[in-house]
């Protein structure tokens, strides 16, 4: 939900891919639903582990880890935003309550972003 999001409208030279520690095998249903409410379409996304993630390109890390550690990145900005996993539920309302809490969280994210005039010696961001 938060590579959607923060894709819907990124930052100039900045995009969000999303990864876990532990990937399930498929997006989940209710994530998808909760998405297209708001018009943001993720049913083709793909969960993708971590490792996989990882590159030069990356320049800032956002861990969404409330009851694991949150990986670090050496060389990456990074923040970690207490957020529980749904997963395990079911329930539409849980899923809608992340949704808009990441929504409250990348907004502020992106307003950061924004605000940091781009080093021209430093190549763009992409992750």
């Amino acid at each position: 939900m938060a590579e959607g999001i923060f894709n819907a409208s990124p930052p100039s030279g900045w995009r969000a891919s999303s990864a876990g520690t532990e990937p399930a095998q498929r997006v989940r249903p209710e994530a998808i639903s909760v998405m297209t409410e708001i018009g943001i379409d993720i049913a083709g996304n793909r969960p993708k582990h971590f490792r996989d993630s990882l590159g030069p390109d990356v320049a800032l890390v956002v861990g969404l880890c409330a009851e694991e550690a949150c990986p670090v990145v050496p060389g990456a900005r990074s923040e970690h935003w207490q957020l529980r996993d749904p997963a395990g539920s079911t329930d539409l309302n849980v899923y809608r309550e992340l949704r808009d809490e990441l929504r409250r969280r990348i907004d502020g994210l992106i307003a950061r972003l924004e605000e940091r005039a781009p080093d021209p010696e430093s190549p763009t961001p992409e992750n």
